[in-house]
């Protein structure tokens, strides 16, 4: 189908596009890399007066050191964000993630924070985020604020990101060396997750001194599986000492049931894909 008729402005600032939204009000969309708008306007499920490109405004792409942190501007592609050195040294999960992520062509246009701004449960970038208590920087025309990554996703589809706000960087603390794993579980290759495991885990010996582990399309949003967290610390990395802590992933999580599994499948397949993607993370056999 052919979107219905919209007008477009592309701003080259920050300050600019939230200029027009805060003009344009309900009647506009921001536009990042179009992967999951352009869907949307095409089927006419929303018919925006105005569309805002976000496209030209450079100071939104890139990936900075900032310290105890690395930074990634909304606007950068998910290739960049999964080729860059920095996030592969010190956010090796959101590598991980990045590199299941639909097919090459979706990474080489879709940004990094047009995927999590869009808050799907079965994205496969919201679970990372979570796991590694990602903040989010939005601006509006008050300025600036800083958001967690816990309440960063509210809901289906909602964030904390107002109608006159933008999301402009993603801050993800650094996790230098510590192990990484995504598990993603999918019928045909580049499919949303039916059920997804992002892990992170900083081992002392063959023991699991710390880890981080979010969940994806187990709920209305991604989740952090702090239960499983807090039982993994101190046991060894191996299939029995992570089985125990890895059958406690789907308390209190409350998976859709689809064509593609109802939710007591999706609850089997949280257990068993936390265990897999803890001993991938800690680098151990049996995984």
């Amino acid at each position: 189908m052919i979107p219905a008729a919209f007008d477009y402005v592309a701003p080259t600032s920050v300050e600019d596009a939230v200029a027009a939204l805060a003009q344009h009000g309900d009647e506009a969309k921001i536009i990042a890399g179009g992967q999951s708008l352009l869907p949307v306007l095409r089927m006419r499920l929303n018919a925006p007066e105005m569309v805002i490109d976000l496209g030209r405004i450079d100071t939104l792409r890139g990936v900075r050191d900032d310290g105890d942190a690395i930074v990634i501007g909304a606007m950068t592609p998910h290739s960049v964000v999964g080729s860059d050195p920095l996030v592969a040294q010190h956010a090796g999960l959101v590598a991980a993630a990045v590199e299941h992520l639909a097919d090459a062509q979706v990474r080489h246009r879709g940004t990094f924070g047009g995927a999590l701004a869009h808050a799907d449960p079965a994205g496969d970038l919201g679970a990372p985020a979570r796991a590694l208590g990602a903040e989010f920087a939005i601006a509006g025309s008050g300025g600036t604020r800083t958001v967690s990554a816990d309440d960063f996703f509210v809901d289906l589809f909602e964030t904390a990101i107002g109608e006159d706000e933008i999301l402009t960087e993603v801050r993800i603390p650094k996790h230098t060396g510590w192990g990484s794993h995504y598990e993603k579980f999918v019928r045909v290759a580049h499919q949303w997750p039916i059920v997804a495991v992002a892990a992170s885990v900083r081992m002392e010996g063959g023991t699991i001194a710390e880890a981080r582990v979010g969940l994806t399309n187990m709920g209305s949003t991604p989740l952090r599986a702090r239960q499983v967290e807090d039982a993994l610390a101190g046991q060894p990395a191996t299939p029995d000492g992570v089985r125990a802590a890895a059958e406690l992933a789907a308390d209190g999580t409350e998976p859709p049931s689809d064509l593609n599994g109802d939710a007591g499948y999706r609850r089997h397949l949280a257990r068993v894909l936390t265990r897999r993607a803890v001993l991938a993370a800690a680098g151990a056999d049996g995984a």
